[in-house]
């Protein structure tokens, strides 16, 4: 067997500026990382609320080793569900507003789980064409007849939603599209949803922390419940600092994942110390609203900055600011650019965008300083006119 094709793919890659390597971070994650052994600010991380190098988390995930072990030991259904896991899913439950909660080992794993337990091939499901990856591979994995409609587009959503004559309907859409930074339009999502007699399922990853009271997410942001969103799902890798993930809803919801979510029952549960350093997350994040307000005003310093410097930027209230370049070339020359400045952004090519959509992906994180995202103005400026 020769594996000559394949190396012909990923040169042909190479050759469309689409190659993808791997950075080493030797440290922590914070505004200021060691990569690759040069010092850099960085701009690329999703640790939105700057918790995951917090003393406070960081010595509640000691005391949980020290209490529960590193590993999980079994699945939740062997052995494997700890006091700390607990613990943490009733916490979740009280803070998303949801009867439970049920933890899963990563925001992949969840969507997988959620999306392959309430659909079949008697079913249909419909998704924004620009969901993360996790929930279109779920989709397509579910068997379900697929449609994909135009991003945060009610209209049509509605469209494709009409004369269904399918067992269960789901829709599923991400709260914050993590490439663009917009909301979903969840009250409109919503009402089109119920009214086909369908579910709506919300991927609130890059909400969860941000957005609604004490960081409650994009649900709570518009003013809507269980009714109106029955199936939620979070990370708690991002906002929150640690790992895993989270779908939260009824208790029949939980019940039948429990039954029927295979990346549930046939995996060995997330290592209880962070269940348990997340626990001092949440708390961090609901108690500390100030990190929420640095991140209001550096992302308004940030937007004014990019538009009086004539950058184009996508239309985002959040952490996540994509400034739109276009070709996948120009983009990693400015990414490289940016990297001899010593400031880290990185370049979002396709298939994760669409042809002809590269950016820089530019996140802030609640410990920058007006200073720092001055520096990166400055650079994005200069990043620009050296590939012009």
């Amino acid at each position: 067997m020769s594996f000559d094709q394949l190396q012909a793919e990923l040169e042909q890659r190479k050759a469309e500026s689409l190659y993808r390597r791997r950075r080493v971070l030797e440290g922590a994650q914070g505004p200021e990382v060691q990569v690759d052994g040069r010092r850099y600010l960085a701009f690329c991380s999703n640790d939105y609320l700057s918790l995951a190098n917090h003393p406070e988390v960081i010595a509640a995930m000691h005391a949980g080793a020290e209490r529960f072990g590193v590993g999980g030991g079994a699945s939740h259904l062997v052995n494997g569900h700890s006091t700390a896991h607990h613990a943490l899913e009733e916490a979740l439950a009280e803070f998303t507003g949801r009867e439970r909660v049920l933890l899963f080992s990563t925001g992949y794993m969840a969507n997988l789980g959620a999306i392959n337990a309430l659909l079949g091939k008697q079913d249909a499901i419909y998704q924004d064409r620009l969901n993360h990856a996790s929930l279109l591979d779920a989709g397509l994995l579910s068997g379900a007849r697929f449609q994909r409609y135009l991003h945060n587009d009610a209209g049509s959503l509605a469209q494709r939603l009409g004369g269904t004559a399918a067992r269960r309907t789901l829709v599923v859409t991400d709260g914050v599209f993590s490439m663009d930074g917009d909301l979903a339009d969840l009250p409109a999502l919503s009402r089109v949803t119920r009214e086909a007699g369908g579910w709506l399922m919300v991927d609130d990853a890059h909400g969860f922390g941000c957005l609604g009271r004490g960081g409650r997410g994009i649900v709570d942001h518009f003013g809507l419940g269980h009714d109106e969103v029955p199936v939620l799902v979070g990370t708690l890798g991002k906002a929150f600092g640690t790992a895993g993930a989270f779908v939260a809803g009824s208790e029949t919801l939980i019940e039948t994942l429990i039954q029927f979510a295979r990346t549930y029952i046939y995996t060995t549960s997330m290592p209880p110390a962070v269940a348990w350093a997340t626990l001092t997350s949440l708390e961090l994040l609901e108690r500390e609203d100030w990190r929420r307000e640095r991140l209001t005003a550096l992302i308004r310093r940030f937007r004014d900055g990019c538009e009086q410097l004539g950058l184009e930027l996508m239309d985002s209230p959040t952490p996540i600011q994509p400034v739109l370049v276009g070709e996948s070339d120009r983009a990693m020359a400015m990414s490289a650019a940016l990297e001899e400045q010593g400031i880290f952004v990185t370049a979002i090519r396709p298939p994760t965008v669409p042809a002809g959509s590269a950016r820089l992906r530019v996140t802030l994180c609640a410990e920058h300083t007006e200073e720092q995202v001055d520096r990166l103005l400055d650079g994005l400026d200069r990043a620009r006119k050296a590939v012009a």
